[in-house]
């Protein structure tokens, strides 16, 4: 690989910590620390994404690239740092926290002049590790790589995993904080974007009152990251906020698309640049309910359920706006600005909505055939990708049994009442349907393109992490190349919904900040 072409820019341009003290503590007034991977003396390579490599400059992967991929033996081109920022946590602020388990080896630039952030999850401890170890484990990293990869494939703007490696150590971990530490296998990612920037970049800057680096930060973000940003002055951060809220926006409603939940929405895992960034205790929905959230330290309030993410994006963006009010001063703006959010966001979700169902366009009563349709989902516990997949096939065939089409993809069986309700509302559907200016064809490809046929649900990503740790690989493999193809049905076995064995398995259904 051509890692001889990695740069630092960060490093030369904002101020940083240069000691390469590993010690865990605060460092006010910079943006970064310089500091060491760990380095593992036996690693093991579990994937690479070759693809990827090659298309972010880094070329081809040779056995002798395998220190680098663990962070061991760099070149002296290659002058690692971690990033400090500050954020707000479960509604609550922080102070300082940083990248405690992200060690950035730069930035690599390919032939068409991309630029490609490149970081190591899990290589060890910097001064933003809180007490903490700086490693990862195997299941954590497994699922880093393959959903990042996989949420790329379905159109969702993301950051990329390159590499996926055993370090050869084990880490003592309590999965879900109960006092039962164990060990377990470490591992370590690679994953890129096209910048790493978070909301909590900004904060850090903003509540320390480093307003000249604030300044700078907005000026960089906006000319490597911004391009539709084009003026100047005051009005150059108000047109960048715009801009931030639009692409915060358009995340959710592909997140809503898809039925991902990422879990821990606090304001330091949110991209400026509308990237989803930092899977942790994510999952993709299976059984629809808006009141649904993979963490269980998100319990009993789900803060971040899946129903609430709009909203949270928008409390976030509250905050952001409140950083970057030294450097747009105007309150009104803000607030109308963070206003108009909440109409954009449901304007765009609900055109989304019109095309997973075939809708050549929003109507004026739309709006109350969702609303309708949310609540039969929730009654009916029925599968969110599934049920789409069997709509398409009920409008391809009308004449098919409407109870077995939809029970087949429910968590339980219907009632009389209930079955009532669902013709009912095919009904209505068949109604809106005809009313399209559009062929039945013409829907039926909007809906082939809106929603997938494979989604990676957590339980078929708990399976892939058994056997990776039994040493096989075949599973892997196999839900590679179904991600890479999910409007497909590839394997038809991954079209079902999660079977009633994985219902309450802790690290599939139960997951915590540590999974």
């Amino acid at each position: 690989m051509n890692i001889e072409q990695i740069k630092q820019p960060f490093t030369e341009i904002f101020p940083g910590d240069f000691s390469g003290n590993p010690l865990q503590r605060n460092t006010p007034k910079v943006l970064f620390a310089m500091t060491q991977p760990a380095g593992f003396s036996h690693p093991q390579l579990i994937a690479f994404n070759q693809p990827l490599s090659e298309e972010i400059g880094l070329g081809k992967y040779e056995d002798k690239d395998l220190g680098f991929l663990a962070g061991n033996n760099l070149p002296e081109n290659i002058q690692t740092y971690a990033t400090a920022y500050a954020g707000h946590q479960f509604g609550n602020w922080a102070g300082q926290l940083g990248d405690g388990r992200a060690i950035l080896a730069g930035e690599i630039t390919n032939h068409r002049g991309k630029k490609t952030e490149i970081q190591w999850k899990g290589a060890g401890a910097t001064p933003y590790s809180r007490h903490a170890d700086g490693r990862a484990v195997l299941r954590s990293s497994v699922r880093e790589y393959l959903m990042s990869e996989a949420m790329y494939h379905l159109g969702v703007p993301t950051t990329r995993a390159l590499s996926l490696a055993f370090t050869g150590e084990d880490v003592v971990r309590d999965m879900m904080y109960n006092g039962n530490p164990q060990l377990e296998k470490g591992a370590v990612v690679i994953r890129t974007a096209e910048s790493f920037l978070r909301f909590g970049h900004f904060e850090l800057m903003s509540a320390q009152r480093e307003y000249n680096t604030l300044q700078d930060l907005a000026d960089f973000t906006i000319d490597h990251y911004f391009p539709e940003v084009t003026s100047e002055g005051l009005q150059k951060y108000k047109d960048f906020f715009s801009s931030v809220c639009t692409r915060t926006a358009n995340l959710m409603v592909e997140w809503f698309r898809v039925g991902f939940v990422h879990g821990v929405m606090n304001t330091d895992n949110m991209s400026v640049l509308g990237l989803t960034i930092d899977y942790g205790p994510y999952s993709m929905m299976d059984e629809y309910d808006l009141n649904f959230t993979p963490n269980t330290t998100d319990l009993p309030g789900r803060r971040y359920a899946f129903g609430k993410q709009g909203q949270i994006s928008q409390w976030n963006l509250w905050q952001l706006a409140n950083a970057l009010h030294p450097l747009i001063k105007d309150e009104q703006f803000l607030e109308d600005t963070l206003n108009h959010y909440g109409t954009y966001f449901w304007e765009a979700h609900d055109r989304m909505l019109c095309r997973k169902f075939g809708f050549d366009e929003l109507r004026k009563d739309d709006e109350e055939f969702f609303t309708n349709w949310q609540g039969l989902m929730q009654e009916l516990h029925l599968d969110y990708t599934l049920f789409f997949n069997q709509l398409e096939r009920y409008v391809l065939n009308k004449n098919q049994n409407i109870q077995s089409l939809f029970e087949n993809v429910s968590y339980s069986s219907f009632s009389g009442n209930q079955l009532r309700k669902l013709e009912d509302f095919i009904d209505q559907y068949e109604k809106r349907l005809a009313a399209n200016r559009i062929s039945t064809e013409e829907s039926l490809a909007l809906m082939n393109t809106s929603n997938p046929k494979f989604i990676l649900r957590n339980y078929l990503l708990y399976q892939c992490i058994e056997e990776i740790n039994e040493g096989k690989t075949g599973m892997l493999e196999k839900l590679t190349k179904a991600l890479e193809n999910p409007y497909k049905e590839i394997y038809p076995e991954f079209s079902a919904k999660r079977p009633s064995t994985y219902d309450d398995t802790t690290g599939c259904s139960t997951l915590s900040c540590s999974s």
